[in-house]
């Protein structure tokens, strides 16, 4: 099974298997097919993240890139960090990504993983509504930059003629290029061959400051999977850089609270939103690159600090503050294959299409990674020379505490993605709703202080009683802003895979 949020990428990653390939051979053509099929939210420019269920235990792969030598506080001439152009790129990690977990777990040929992705840049496919969408938004936005570094994301992803409408046929050879370099290769060709070169040159002919020693210094990192417990089952997220960590200190302070039985109760929501709000507030102040900097993931997850964090949620909303844990008292697929390989892979660009720096005739579209440092100095999270800075992208993978795998999940979407988390574990093992219908339950997500956007289909009464609790309810009609989530659980008598697929994207379950 092949679950995804582009119908194309799920029928890349069912192909493979259907030619023998595992979860972790369908989950690379999967990802590399979606840097083409749906290029708004991904591209071969950006970072990954990973979690296997292989040989009876769970592996985690952190494939996020580095911010170049150059850059550091001192090279932002304004004391600002720009969400768009050269000064937010950092080194891409999803190529070295999929190579790596190829390495450590593929069967069938590397070259053959990609070929589906190769296919649909060379020939070409048609649009689907959501992309569409998303796609003519991106393209307003970016014929509106100024700069020689965003001359050339026009000519890849707006060329004339191309106007983004659904049903529209759009194919870029350069991406074919660049991706069979990367296949005949095993990635090397991005790090550290000719695709390096190009970049580097981009970089210095337009005011970048990736050079080609960045790239050749990427490695990607096998990590331990970070756990919190949850009404009898184990929640698995990669540890920092990224955000998983604030979905697990929510579920381990709403572990210790008794939520109401009917999933839409407004105490229920309070309880969620205010675990939410307190998770953040330490992720805010703690996430960073644990090669730089004691990221206190053990003591966060202390019975002891969740139960000091727990004891601050009251009748009202509160303003979070971020705890101290060392006084007492951080695109998105899932595949499966029928040996009981299972794997959660998350893969951006970030805010859609990245920075908005194409390298020309390449279809190398540069993430902007490097907006989430901090700038005020002796911050965990400060913006410094090959850093990793906060990670918004998580994959999830959920257990049973005896050991059984359940499956993994996922939610894409920015800080939305860990409040996903948690609204999807508590909907499947709260409320024993099946994944689809876990995936298509109203959602919420607090954006700051007391502020909480829901979606229309929660309802006024529910949206009133969070009002006198005093939270500031905002009602949101953009499905896109309460992400994007794919789930597959395997029952473990006997072996059926059930999976959903968001209804807020062009997603699709895919199975034999």
């Amino acid at each position: 099974m092949v679950a995804t949020s582009q119908p194309l990428a799920a029928q890349a990653g069912l192909f493979i298997l259907r030619e023998g390939g595992n979860a972790v051979d369908a989950a690379i053509a999967t990802a590399a097919a979606l840097t083409v099929v749906e290029p708004t939210s991904n591209g071969i420019g950006g970072d990954l993240f990973a979690l296997v269920w292989a040989d009876g235990e769970l592996h985690g792969l952190n494939a996020s890139g580095r911010s170049p030598a150059l850059l550091g506080l001192g090279a932002l001439a304004d004391g600002q960090l720009p969400a768009y152009g050269w000064l937010p790129v950092t080194v891409p990690g999803a190529p070295r990504g999929w190579a790596d977990l190829h390495a450590r777990f593929g069967r069938l040929p590397f070259e053959r993983l990609l070929a589906p992705a190769v296919h649909y840049a060379r020939h070409g496919y048609p649009l689907s509504p959501v992309l569409a969408e998303n796609w003519r938004r991106a393209a307003q936005a970016y014929r509106r930059r100024e700069g020689q570094e965003f001359a050339a994301w026009l000519d890849t992803f707006a060329p004339p003629g191309f106007g983004a409408q659904a049903g529209e046929v759009w194919a870029s050879e350069g991406h074919a290029r660049t991706l069979e370099q990367i296949a005949a290769s095993q990635g090397a060709a991005f790090y550290e061959g000719d695709l390096a070169r190009q970049m580097d040159a981009h970089a210095q002919a337009t005011g970048g400051l990736l050079r080609l020693d960045d790239l050749a210094a990427h490695e990607s990192e096998w990590v331990t999977p970070i756990r919190t417990e949850y009404r009898g089952h184990l929640v698995h997220e990669i540890p920092p850089n990224g955000q998983g960590l604030t979905a697990l200190i929510a579920l381990g302070i709403l572990n210790g609270l008794e939520l109401p039985d009917h999933r839409d109760d407004s105490w229920g929501l309070h309880l969620q939103i205010e675990a939410i709000k307190l998770a953040f507030a330490d992720a805010q102040k703690y996430i960073a690159d644990p090669q730089h900097v004691d990221v206190p993931v053990e003591r966060l997850l202390s019975e002891g600090y969740l139960a000091a964090r727990r004891a601050r949620i009251g009748e009202t909303a509160l303003e979070p503050e971020a705890g101290d844990p060392n006084a007492h008292g951080t695109v998105f697929l899932t595949t499966a294959d029928a040996d009981g390989q299972m794997v959660s892979l998350i893969q951006s660009n970030y805010m859609g299409f990245g920075s908005g720096v194409v390298i020309p005739g390449t279809g190398i579209a540069l993430q902007n990674r490097g907006h989430n440092f901090n700038l005020e100095a002796g911050h965990a999270n400060v913006l410094a020379p090959r850093k990793r800075p906060y990670h918004t992208i998580i994959p999830g993978f959920l257990t049973r505490t005896d050991g059984t795998p359940v499956g993994p999940f996922g939610v894409m979407g920015g800080f939305m993605q860990p409040q996903g988390h948690v609204q999807v574990v508590l909907n499947t093992v709260r409320y024993g709703m099946n994944p689809q219908q876990a995936l298509d339950a109203p959602r919420w997500q607090w954006l700051q202080g007391r502020v909480v956007e829901v979606e229309h289909e929660l309802g006024g009464p529910l949206s009133r009683a969070l009002a006198a609790r005093g939270h500031e309810v905002r009602v949101g009609l953009n499905p896109n802003a309460f992400g994007r989530g794919q789930i597959i659980w395997r029952d473990p008598k006997t072996g059926v895979l059930t999976g959903g697929s968001e209804s807020r994207a062009d997603g699709q379950v895919a199975a034999f």
